[in-house]
């Protein structure tokens, strides 16, 4: 089933989810969840090459974090689509604790046991600092986008969020385990598609398009 026709279908719900542009956090792989990032240059013209994709596409609400990136983000697209961003305190990146700030290096060099259990995926691992587990996160999104999903039965709409978000959107509609290491992209502003229906729940139709795209990161070390 393509977009399109999983759209046409009154008992369903098509969910776009974008990650925000790029920041120069990004660029520098430093770990940002609630820290308040602008967009670069880049990530600004990946919102409005976003905005412009999805301009001949109609949406019943977009919803978006609160976090300036993701509203930066969210703006242009808002315009394009004719409807009016509504950010969401739910949909923001993972609490990273006192990772926040630090690059993937510098977390490792200084906080070693617990970059261990970061990089192994451990579930329920909470960062120190006030940082969340993977199961509280998970918890968090599933719980925000399925509220989301029910509320627009029978429509399409649009959540401009974070790259954490949509590891585990991703895991929600594939069934991948939350400990299981990533191997699919996630990169700046790329339009990602799932399908929500309440009897079956998730389901993925397309991921990481970005042909509207000259080029987007992924925390991804060789991505």
């Amino acid at each position: 089933m393509d977009i399109d026709e999983h759209a046409r279908n009154p008992q369903h719900c098509t969910v776009c989810l974008v990650r925000h542009g790029e920041t120069p956090w990004n660029a520098e792989r430093r770990l940002q969840g609630h820290l308040d990032v602008p967009l670069n240059e880049t990530g600004m013209a990946q919102a409005h090459a976003t905005a412009r994709n999805l301009a001949g596409r109609s949406f019943s609400a977009l919803y978006v974090s609160d976090l300036a990136r993701a509203l930066q983000t969210a703006i242009p697209i808002a315009r394009a689509a004719g409807i009016e961003a509504q950010p969401m305190a739910a949909l923001r990146e993972r609490h990273y604790g006192i990772f926040q700030g630090l690059t993937y290096a510098e977390a490792a060099e200084r906080f070693p046991d617990a970059y261990r259990r970061f990089e192994a995926r451990e579930p329920d691992f909470a960062f120190p600092g006030g940082g969340e587990s993977l199961l509280a996160f998970a918890d968090r999104i599933g719980g925000a986008l399925t509220e989301l999903a029910r509320r627009h039965s029978g429509e399409s709409i649009l959540v401009v969020t974070h790259g954490g978000v949509l590891d585990v959107a991703h895991r929600l509609s594939t069934g991948k385990a939350l400990a299981t290491a990533r191997d699919f992209p996630i990169p700046n502003a790329a339009l990602n598609w799932l399908g929500f229906d309440a009897d079956r729940g998730w389901r993925l139709i397309a991921w990481a398009e970005r042909s509207h795209l000259q080029a987007a990161r992924d925390e991804l070390p060789n991505a």
